[in-house]
């Protein structure tokens, strides 16, 4: 983990705690080693500083390709991002995802494709399901509340004061989520389970 990346952190959790009574919950369900993919839902450009603000690991992101041009682009390829397509995950990403994991590395990923427009939880992406599949890591999923009200989409100013939380739930192993390679709609079913296990985090 590199000097900036925990800056970067720390700078997050202060600006989180300071001004949105930043909390915490389910720290003890992160692994404290190996690869994992973090699922969580998506209601604002706040959730990846706030998702790995209070990890103790070193975690690594998707980010849209569009991003990673001008000074935006240089801060963000410096906190573990990875450039992606929205619209699909290609065959390059995914390798280059792959060889993250394998190095033990945990990655952040949104299943739900892009941020809520309401503040509700949606359907899970394929996608996610696919990752699981090759990737073969167990999941930890994760809640996040208040960061739509905060700064969801149409909002340009963060609403100061409002309460923000991220909850870590209990990880699922890739045998509890994949219901094997003959199954119909397996990357779908996986990514349902998964979406099921954001639902019900307290």
């Amino acid at each position: 983990m590199s000097n900036f990346y925990k800056f970067a952190q720390f700078a997050s959790f202060l600006y989180f705690k300071l001004f949105h009574r930043f909390e915490v919950g389910g720290l003890q369900n992160v692994p404290k080693e190996g690869a994992f993919i973090l699922a969580s839902n998506h209601l604002s450009f706040f959730d990846p500083p706030a998702l790995g603000c209070r990890l103790p690991r070193n975690l690594h992101y998707f980010a849209r390709n569009s991003l990673f041009s001008g000074p935006l682009g240089i801060l963000i390829s410096n906190l573990n991002s990875i450039p992606v397509n929205r619209d699909q995950l290609d065959l390059k990403t995914l390798k280059t995802v792959l060889r993250v994991l394998n190095m033990g590395h945990p990655l952040l990923v949104f299943p739900e494709g892009t941020r809520s427009g309401d503040g509700r939880l949606s359907d899970g992406q394929r996608g996610v399901g696919l990752l699981v599949a090759k990737s073969k890591v167990p999941v930890l999923p994760a809640k996040i509340e208040g960061a739509f009200e905060i700064l969801g989409k149409g909002k340009s100013i963060p609403r100061l004061g409002r309460k923000l939380k991220v909850s870590y739930g209990p990880q699922l192993g890739f045998n509890d989520l994949d219901p094997g390679k003959s199954t119909d709609n397996r990357y779908d079913l996986i990514s349902q389970r998964i979406m099921s296990a954001i639902s019900e985090i307290k």
